[in-house]
């Protein structure tokens, strides 16, 4: 059974729709604000160079996983098993994201991270076990470190990130 819309609700409908409808189709915005520098801008496409330009490459990505790699050793020192998992969690979905940004470095992700390592960290953490917990991190951090060496870049791995939390220092 259809609903039908009474007069008022119909036209704030319509209203929001020919918004939305020409705003999406626009060629220019200028606003005049300069905080509106997406909308400033001259067409979709200039749009879309300032997007790309402004979410970055894979480093980007990386640089959140560092972050989050940061709090899971944390997590673990007070044996916070669920945020553990949250960020554990979060770190795929970052890599995954990532790769999508820079597609030449998804065969080194998959292969050394989201095919081989991924499930049994999660499953370490899962068990809520702090022995297999920090077995699982160490694992997680030589996944890390063996990716920065196929990618090229070894010097990654020597830095306080990798010497901080390795699993002896916990």
């Amino acid at each position: 059974m259809m609903k039908t819309l009474n007069g008022s609700k119909f036209l704030i409908a319509l209203v929001v729709y020919l918004s939305v409808e020409n705003f999406a189709y626009s060629e220019s915005y200028d606003t005049g604000d300069e905080r509106d520098w997406l909308l400033n801008a001259e067409n979709d496409k200039d749009r879309f160079i300032l997007l790309q330009n402004y979410l970055g490459g894979f480093s980007v990505s990386m640089w959140e996983v560092g972050d989050r790699y940061k709090t899971i050793y944390s997590a673990l020192q007070n044996e916070n098993f669920d945020l553990a998992i949250y960020h554990w969690k979060k770190i795929k979905a970052v890599i995954e994201n990532g790769y999508l940004k820079r597609p030449a470095r998804r065969s080194n992700s998959d292969a050394i991270f989201i095919n081989s390592t991924y499930e049994a960290v999660l499953s370490a953490f899962e068990s809520r076990d702090i022995k297999k917990a920090w077995q699982g991190f160490s694992n997680a951090r030589s996944a890390c470190m063996t990716c920065h060496v196929a990618e090229k870049i070894p010097w990654m791995n020597d830095q306080n990130l990798f010497r901080d939390t390795a699993v002896s220092n916990n």
